[in-house]
């Protein structure tokens, strides 16, 4: 399973990587925040979208992310 970057605004922006929750190893549930992405002056949460626990991170901090990118890989 995936995270991917959602789309957060009509024109579909990419974001910055500001920071992440997970760790590869841990338990994430469903709606749990992950990592957190700046766009246009304004920090959003990335919540995942199903539940299972981190193989890869797929970004770092500081990466820009585009709508549709993997994020996250799940077991």
């Amino acid at each position: 399973m995936q995270i991917v970057m959602p789309q957060l605004n009509d024109a579909g922006d990419p974001g910055v990587v500001s920071e992440i929750f997970v760790k590869v190893g841990d338990p994430v549930a469903v709606g749990q925040p992950v990592m957190a992405v700046e766009m246009e002056k304004a920090v959003i949460e990335i919540e995942a979208t199903a539940a299972g626990t981190v193989r890869e991170i797929a970004v770092q901090v500081g990466d820009h992310v585009n709508v549709g990118q993997v994020l996250i890989q799940l077991d």
